[in-house]
């Protein structure tokens, strides 16, 4: 603040009053208020003996001053001090400043504010702003010339900070010394907790720099004292060490984690090491680094290394490991190039590092088995149909460690064109519909392991290959009510390198060699598909419900594929006293072209159910429409070329909520139509003609998701004002949160404080319940269920401050608790605390943290954990 009482903005104020009437009626100063004021702002030698015994010519206004006292405005020419007294306010350009009592000094250069004693205490203390700077004080005395000055209970704000003094000495712009300072983010009157210093040097919007330190909450003194602290003011990032994490672990000792140094390298760049250290030797080190160019891109790129050591040299059990694990993730900003689009989400590494990583607390990357990568870049050639793309990608199994790379993917597509139709856009007829569109694919796929990745194994058996598709097709109007979609297809396909079997006679068994060598291959088919709608009404003349309508949207298609066998060779089994045909491009990237003809019928049903109902409002007049059945379809289709089983197993699917939608059911069934032998193998038997029903299910499922609250046996309505959010069940929240994760509620306390009721108490509540089941009829084997299980997840807010959540399930099939996280949170106004609990399993641990929001005393905390003692399991 003080960096703002410039000396010329005082001084013209000074010069101004010289010259200002005195008004009608001035009440003198009493005696008691000039010896108080006399004794109060004297002997301040620091400040006094700075100023010149001369006057000073007078200097032009820059602005208008203005000036305003409640009782009276009083200018004493024999001492040469204008008084302001009572609510005294002075403007001038940006600067305010009010204060009870305004003493202007003109021949001591000082500028005097404060407040009045009066019965109701010390009021109107001087209040100070210049722009967004404000500070408020007891009382204040400015040299305005050399800007020296003193205050004496200064409260202040410093970004997130507040700042209180008892007395503050104003060296020049960029220097303060303060005496019995406090600092604390806690908006209260009385706050939460504060940093006691005895004296500190204060360099305004750069830093404060003091000596002993004590912390104190709810004006309780605590043993948290340093010899000495430091406290940024930038606005701006800066480099910093990051205070590690303490705790212990049955198999590898004490540990120091997340220990390190921040570097703010620029405005849109940054990077954190850290590293992590046991007292058994293990270790383990990470980079992070976030970077940003407003209206271009921004991303992050995190890279972790875990050396991990269990049991002791000299034990059976002893063993070392390293794992190591590669997150990116890059976007570009949609204004940065509309035509062009560069972005990456990459998470590779070991896969055992999320399972074996004491410096993981991700519950979803834990428990999930895959990991994926892609990078991408798109680009469309303005004023051609044609758009390119190019991809990396990248899929892990972390349970069998293998690795399929792509490397790279290029697909070239021309966007669909009607080469017919006429020049002002119309297209009236099938000719002027027809269209023609244009794929090129190219891939180039790597199949590898955690063992041989990064070394010249990986590449042995990656193949490569090019598909060219052109494709035709058109649509009219049949008999009014159908419509008509004839179609053609033609694919080329490169290849580099194909195979040649042959029969080794020495073995008695197949040899398979891949040759080199470019060849390309060719298919084509074609198709045509029908299909309509068909709506039927059923109408109701009494109660709330009008009408159900059902909707049913067949089609027929059918495909045609000549016989392209010619493509295969042969080689002479002396076993079998017969030639074997075989595809050259058997495992190719893109197939091969089939051989045999094909000519086959689909069919397909889709069925939806919807009713209107008329509201309990009386006011409107509009029916509601509800969906009653959001889909029940089914597919199939029959191979007219084969001479038996021509019929395809049916796939069934159906979907449906209820209860306003907090109840979402879906089901899936595969239906065959043939009879099976005793074998279990499929025959040419309806299963109907053997004794069954019509179909045989094969396989079933179904799952349902269902979330409650206490609103839903209240009848109030919903907290969340926004109706259109998704009221799906999102299968990671089902598993729990990160063990770290925490509800920070921002900087400072909330603005709107919940209240509780003391009587009939409302304790919000909800719930998300998920359901699975799956069963199987595969064979001559009795159908079984394969997998059921039941997993929920919510919360309780005890208080508008307190609040649990759990997250668990139970396996029917296999009776057992699936992974179970409980996490306690409670809301301490500036400070922020929880309590994540893994109870048992193979990552049973737990982890406790209080600390300050703010971010700036984000330092201010204390953290506690368990490590995973994965050796018991």
């Amino acid at each position: 603040m003080l960096n703002h009482l410039k000396p010329l903005a005082f001084f013209l104020i000074v010069a101004l009053s010289l010259f200002l009437p005195l008004q009608a009626q001035i009440t003198p100063v009493s005696p008691l208020q000039e010896k108080m004021l006399s004794d109060t702002f004297t002997n301040q030698d620091s400040i006094v003996n700075d100023t010149l015994k001369v006057n000073k010519p007078k200097e032009a206004l820059a602005d208008i001053v203005t000036h305003t006292a409640d009782d009276y405005i009083a200018i004493d020419l024999e001492k040469n001090i204008t008084t302001l007294y009572n609510n005294a306010k002075l403007h001038y350009q940006d600067v305010d400043l009010e204060a009870g009592v305004i003493i202007i000094d003109y021949k001591n250069e000082l500028i005097k504010a404060f407040g009045i004693l009066d019965s109701l205490g010390y009021q109107q203390l001087p209040y100070f702003k210049q722009g967004e700077e404000e500070s408020t004080q007891d009382s204040l005395i400015v040299n305005y010339k050399t800007e020296r000055a003193l205050i004496w209970g200064l409260k202040s704000q410093q970004g997130e900070m507040f700042v209180g003094s008892g007395v503050t000495k104003k060296v020049n712009d960029s220097t303060l010394y303060v005496r019995d300072i406090s600092i604390t983010t806690s908006k209260k009157e009385r706050p939460d907790y504060y940093i006691d210093l005895n004296k500190a040097k204060i360099i305004p919007n750069k830093k404060i720099i003091a000596g002993m330190s004590q912390l104190y909450i709810a004006d309780v003194p605590t043993p948290a004292i340093l010899p000495f602290a430091y406290f940024p003011l930038t606005k701006t990032r800066t480099s910093g060490i990051l205070m590690p994490t303490w705790g212990e672990n049955a198999g590898k000792g004490y540990f120091l984690q997340n220990g390190g140094y921040y570097l703010a390298i620029s405005d849109y760049f940054d990077l954190a090491l850290t590293g992590d250290i046991y007292t058994n030797g293990s270790w383990g080190a990470s980079a992070r680094s976030s970077y940003a160019l407003k209206y271009k891109f921004r991303g992050s790129l995190n890279f972790n290394y875990d050396n991990n050591i269990n049991s002791l040299k000299g034990f059976d059990d002893y063993s070392k490991s390293t794992q190591y694990n590669i997150q990116w993730s890059h976007s570009q900003d949609a204004a940065a190039n509309p035509n062009a689009t560069l972005s990456a989400s990459v998470n590779m590494g070991s896969s055992k590092y999320f399972k074996e990583s004491l410096n993981e607390f991700s519950t979803s990357s834990f428990l999930n088995n895959t990991l994926n990568s892609s990078i991408s870049y798109s680009k469309k050639f303005v004023g051609t149909p044609f758009n390119l793309s190019l991809s990396a990608t990248h899929s892990q199994n972390t349970n069998t460690q293998d690795i399929n790379m792509t490397l790279p993917s290029m697909v070239l597509n021309m966007d669909r064109i009607y080469p017919f139709a006429p020049k002002n856009g119309s297209k009236k007829n099938a000719i002027h519909r027809i269209s023609l569109n244009y794929n090129l694919n190219g891939r180039y796929d790597i199949k590898t392991n955690d063992e041989d990745f990064l070394s010249k194994r990986m590449f042995e058996g990656a193949r490569t290959g090019m598909k060219h598709t052109v494709s035709l097709s058109t649509n009219m109007k049949m008999l009014t009510y159908f419509t008509l979609n004839p179609s053609a297809n033609y694919n080329e396909y490169w290849y580099l390198d194909y195979i040649s079997k042959s029969f080794d006679v020495n073995t008695n068994k197949v040899l398979k060699d891949t040759i080199n060598g470019f060849k390309s291959i060719r298919d084509y088919s074609m198709g045509v598909g029908i299909s309509t709608n068909i709506y039927g009404t059923f109408n109701f003349k009494k109660g709330r419900l009008k009408a159900i309508r059902h909707t049913i949207s067949p089609s027929v298609s059918y495909s045609y594929r000549p016989d392209f066998g010619f493509y295969n060779k042969t080689y002479y089994d002396p076993l079998k006293n017969e030639y074997v045909s075989y595809s050259p491009f058997e495992g190719a990237m893109f197939g091969s072209p089939g051989s045999g003809v094909s000519n086959s019928i689909g069919i397909n049903i889709r069925n939806t159910f919807e009713a209107k109902v008329m509201e309990k409002d009386s006011t409107k007049t509009e029916p509601k429409r509800i969906s009653l059945l959001n889909n029940l379809n089914i597919s199939g289709s029959y191979d007219i070329t084969r001479d038996s089983l021509r019929w395809s197993t049916f796939g069934l699917t159906t979907g449906v909520d209820l209860f306003d939608k907090k109840l979402r059911i879906n089901m899936n069934a595969t239906l065959d139509p043939y009879a099976i032998n005793a074998a279990g193998n499929r025959i040419d038997t309806f299963n109907i003609a053997n004794g069954g029903s019509l179909f045989r299910m094969t396989n079933a499922g179904i799952t349902l998701n269902y979330s409650l609250s206490d609103e839903t046996f209240s009848g109030e309505k919903s907290r969340d004002e926004d109706k259109s959010k998704d009221t799906s069940i999102d299968e990671g929240e089902m598993m729990g949160g990160d063990l770290k994760s925490r509800n920070n509620q921002g900087n400072g306390e909330q603005e709107n404080v919940k209240k509780a009721k003391l009587y009939y108490l409302n304790i919000p509540w909800n719930m998300n319940l998920s359901y699975s089941l799956q069963f199987s009829n595969q064979g001559a084997d009795q159908g079984k269920i394969t997998s059921s299980s039941l997993m929920f997840n919510g919360d309780v807010e005890l208080t508008p401050k307190w609040s649990v959540g759990y997250s668990s399930g139970y396996d029917f099939k296999n009776k057992g608790i699936t992974y179970t996280q409980l996490n306690f949170q409670r809301d301490l106004d500036s400070w922020q605390m929880s309590f994540n609990w893994v109870p048992f399993g193979g990552r049973s641990t737990y982890y406790f943290y209080i600390g300050v929001k703010s971010s700036v005393l984000s330092d201010l905390k204390y953290e506690k954990q368990s490590l995973p003692d994965r050796r018991l399991f």
